[in-house]
């Protein structure tokens, strides 16, 4: 066919056609576009659950109509995945004529604490102290407890503290007190932050006593030791002798602080007293005791009274160190008693099991060195 005549074919046909609209050109791409759409947001009733989603409605449906926080409390209980209690936490409290009392606060507290997820705890721990629910000692304690393992919010610790303080209901317990005490005491690294901190535990011992609050051993041992580590030994001392007052028995941890205490004081004899007095009630001391005590007594040259606690504590099964050894026997040494010092360490040596080839060796070495002077 000539190619005239088949464009004069062409455009009759093209006539003949009816034009189409804007509706039919755009229908392609809407359809591709709805079509994406539904395939990443399904209908719900297509859509698979997914085996948290399943739980969570399990549980939403267990929940009976009129539900109270005893309910949500036992299905909180009732959750291995901290995720899952969270979503029925904020869930429920999303329903009408609904609100969380202290104890489903304390109970999912708990379990994010427990899940690691201490982002949501410190979350649920602002909106407690806000007001979100009545207060209680248990909940407020376990707010402390959280805050006290956490070193950014150590001072949020006595702010709840404190808020327990000023209210009538939910009056410190000695449960509170002997949290922050523990909390203060870890921070007791070196002289000067321990007076910075002493002020925190008197301040707390006074509030205690005046709150009609009777402490026990343990929380008496860690003001004794805050006195005894910041040398404030005669407060330390007033505490021990008050100790019968509150129906309380000194014990090892009790002797020990003050022993250190008193000789890290210079106070010697009155250290070696109360160890003294320690091992006569049949009571162990710790190693850093024994070795404080010996080392006291090497340096005031009472070289006797060092020797026994030394083999005092090698009978109890507790191996001096190389300073606590070398404090003793190149003080002998030092005031001519050479081979004294040298049978000390044989007779050491022998009794002290832990001692190794190296330790020995160093020893002798530093007694050679010392008697050729």
């Amino acid at each position: 066919m000539p190619a005239m005549s088949f464009r004069r074919l062409l455009t009759f046909t093209l006539r003949q056609c009816p034009p189409l609209s804007s509706r039919h050109v755009i229908l392609p791409s809407l359809y591709h576009r709805l079509l994406s759409s539904s395939a990443r947001n399904p209908p719900d009733s297509f859509r698979t659950r997914t085996p948290l989603e399943k739980q969570f409605e399990t549980w939403i449906h267990k929940l009976k109509p009129g539900f109270g926080p005893p309910d949500v409390d036992e299905a909180l209980k009732a959750q291995s995945d901290p995720d899952l209690a969270l979503d029925i936490f904020r869930w429920t409290a999303q329903q009408r004529n609904y609100k969380h009392s202290h104890s489903t606060y304390l109970t999912m507290i708990k379990i994010l604490i427990d899940g690691r997820r201490y982002r949501h705890a410190e979350t649920l721990l602002e909106e407690v102290v806000a007001g979100a629910c009545e207060i209680s000692v248990p909940l407020y304690n376990s707010i402390i407890r959280f805050c006290c393992g956490r070193k950014m919010l150590f001072n949020r610790a006595f702010d709840v503290y404190k808020k327990m303080l000023n209210s009538e209901s939910c009056k410190p317990t000695l449960e509170t007190y002997a949290l922050l005490l523990n909390s203060l005491l870890r921070r007791f690294n070196n002289k000067t932050v321990c007076y910075v901190y002493l002020r925190s535990v008197r301040s707390l011992s006074k509030q205690m006593k005046a709150s009609g609050v009777i402490p026990d051993t343990f929380v008496l041992n860690m003001i004794i030791k805050a006195y005894s580590k910041c040398l404030e030994v005669d407060e330390a001392l007033q505490l021990f002798r008050e100790m019968g007052l509150y129906g309380c028995e000194p014990n090892a941890y009790t002797y020990g602080y003050i022993a250190k205490g008193l000789c890290e004081k210079g106070r010697v004899g009155q250290g070696l007293g109360f160890y003294k007095e320690m091992r006569g009630k049949g009571l162990v001391p710790s190693s850093s005791t024994f070795m404080v005590v010996i080392c006291s007594l090497a340096l005031e040259r009472r070289y006797v009274d060092a020797s026994d606690v030394v083999f005092d504590m090698l009978s109890n099964s507790v191996s001096p160190d190389l300073l606590t050894y070398k404090t003793l026997l190149e003080g002998l040494c030092r005031d001519g008693k050479g081979e004294e010092a040298f049978d000390l360490l044989e007779n050491f040596r022998s009794r002290d099991r832990a001692m190794n080839e190296r330790t020995y060796k160093t020893l002798l070495n530093a007694l050679h060195f010392i008697n050729k002077e």
